[in-house]
């Protein structure tokens, strides 16, 4: 397991007792299950206690845990019959964007995401789930497609932001970023969001323009990263507990500001600890969500998602 920096208490904890295990697994005579049995409660009740009330850089450093399930993952456990689709039909396929058509509990739908990768290889092929501008373009045609054959669209969300480099730029990366959210108003289906890790700047932005978007419990999704607004506002970014504090980028923020309509619960010490828990409750989310827009029109969905977003905010204010 890694262990995030406000974890390494429990790290020293948790080894103590898998020490004490592996011991005794070379010598049959020792008996010191009751002591294993011990530091395994003081481990359950510091962990208890250490996401308790977890500050908004913390989550940050969670949404960020490399063993987090990602796009992949849920693709592989959630839904059948998954039939990638690649390429913008302008430049080229780009590997940070998984997408195509498949099943969801037996229901046609597209699934766009972005994919981090889970080891060094994969995500220097992914780019660490930052997208090009090739990226957004494979996801328009996607939703275009979903359109025309009238399947709604679930899109994962997990990027630290669009990516930068100077040959996104050269291809129209805001362009492409902007065309995509575009798209998430246009199309005449259900579109629901699922912030999986970070949601970072445009580059999630436009996958999240959606009808419903959920976030895990532990998930951030912010105009700009900590680290990025630190820097900027106060020319430093070691304040980035600072920042993250003030830009409100917590799924419990979000719900109150009315940009997050359901918050998925992740299992204790988040979903790294139990992948498989939370790729269920991720499942069960989304199907609630889709259920709550059987039925509606394709006007219906366009004016009411359009009316979402420009009331957004209105709901903390008020409060």
């Amino acid at each position: 397991m890694n262990y995030l920096d406000f974890e390494k208490p429990l790290a020293e904890i948790e080894g103590k007792a898998e020490e004490l295990r592996a011991m005794a697994r070379g010598n049959k005579e020792m008996d010191i299950e009751a002591e294993a049995k011990a530091l395994d409660k003081k481990a359950a009740d510091m962990l208890a206690d250490l996401y308790k009330s977890l500050t908004p850089w913390r989550k940050c450093q969670v949404a960020r845990h490399p063993d987090r399930p990602h796009c992949r993952d849920y693709i592989q456990a959630l839904f059948t019959e998954y039939t990638p689709l690649a390429g913008d039909r302008n430049f080229a396929d780009d590997h940070a964007i998984m997408g195509g058509l498949a099943r969801f509990n037996d229901r046609p739908v597209v699934v766009i995401g972005h994919e981090k990768g889970h080891d060094t290889k994969t995500r220097i092929e992914r780019n660490f789930g930052m997208a090009r501008p090739e990226g957004y373009r494979k996801a328009v045609r996607l939703m275009d497609l979903a359109d025309r054959f009238n399947m709604p669209v679930v899109t994962l969300v997990d990027t630290p932001g669009a990516y930068p480099g100077k040959g996104a730029e050269e291809r129209g990366q805001s362009e492409a970023i902007a065309r995509s959210t575009e798209k998430c108003l246009q199309i005449g289906v259900p579109l629901v969001s699922v912030v999986i890790g970070e949601g970072g700047s445009g580059g999630a932005v436009a996958f999240a323009t959606a009808d419903k978007v959920a976030m895990l419990e532990h998930s951030i999704y912010s105009v700009i990263s900590p680290e990025g607004c630190a820097s900027i506002l106060w020319k430093d970014g070691a304040k980035m507990r600072e920042a993250a504090e003030a830009l409100r980028l917590t799924a419990q923020d979000l719900e109150k500001l009315g940009v997050c309509d359901r918050i998925i619960k992740e299992p204790l010490g988040g979903a790294q600890r139990d992948r498989a828990t939370t790729i269920t409750r991720v499942g069960e989310g989304i199907e609630a969500l889709l259920a709550s827009m059987d039925g509606k029109s394709r006007d219906d969905l366009i004016a009411g998602r359009r009316r979402k977003f420009l009331d957004m905010g209105s709901k903390g204010l008020a409060a």
